[in-house]
C-alpha cells in the first residue's frame, strides 16, 4: 500500500468551498461593503466550477446576508459588522430547511398570529424592502462614481 498523502483532500462540496473563500475575503475586508464581486464567469474560472455551482455558492452568501444581488448589475457586498465569527453564528432560515424549499406566503406567515405579530411581520417586510432599495441605490451610486472616474481619466489622457 502507498502512504496516505500528507495533506487531506478538501471534502467540502465545491460550492461550499467557493462560498467559504469569498466569505473569508469579505470578512477580512479584502472585498469591502458596497463593492461589486467579480462577474460570475470570473468566479467560475477562479474556483474551477460550473455555472450552477458558483450560483449555489453566491446563494449561500446571499442567504447569510453577506451579499445582495441586483438583477442585471451583479452581486455586491452588504454592510456587515466585520466580525470574524459571522459564519459560526449563522442559522439557516426555516424556509431554507423545509421540504418545499420556498418561502412561506404572507398568509402562511400571519396565520395563527395575533394582530400585533402580523403587523410586525408586515413592518419587517417593509423595512427589508427599504433596505434592498437603499442597497440598489448604493450600487447605482458606486457605478456612477466609477463612470465619473473613467471620464476624468479619459479627459486627462486627452490633455
Amino acid at each position: 500500500m502507498s502512504p496516505a498523502p500528507e495533506s487531506k483532500q478538501d471534502r467540502r462540496p465545491p460550492y461550499q468551498h467557493a462560498a467559504d473563500e469569498l466569505r473569508r475575503e469579505i470578512l477580512q475586508g479584502r472585498i469591502k461593503p458596497g463593492e461589486q464581486l467579480p462577474a460570475i464567469r470570473e468566479l467560475q474560472e477562479r474556483f474551477r466550477v460550473a455555472n450552477m455551482t458558483m450560483r449555489s455558492a453566491l446563494n449561500v452568501l446571499r442567504d447569510e446576508g453577506l451579499i445582495y444581488t441586483i438583477h442585471g448589475r451583479g452581486s455586491f457586498v452588504a454592510d456587515h459588522d466585520g466580525g470574524g465569527e459571522f459564519s459560526a453564528n449563522y442559522n439557516a432560515p426555516a424556509w431554507y430547511l423545509s421540504n418545499r424549499g420556498d418561502k412561506p406566503s404572507r398568509a402562511e406567515q400571519a396565520e395563527g398570529r395575533p394582530d400585533d405579530e402580523a403587523a410586525s411581520a408586515t413592518l419587517t417586510e417593509m423595512l427589508t424592502a427599504l433596505r434592498d432599495e437603499i442597497r440598489a441605490l448604493s450600487a447605482d451610486h458606486q457605478e456612477l462614481r466609477r463612470e465619473v472616474e473613467e471620464l476624468k481619466a479619459a479627459q486627462q489622457a486627452k490633455q
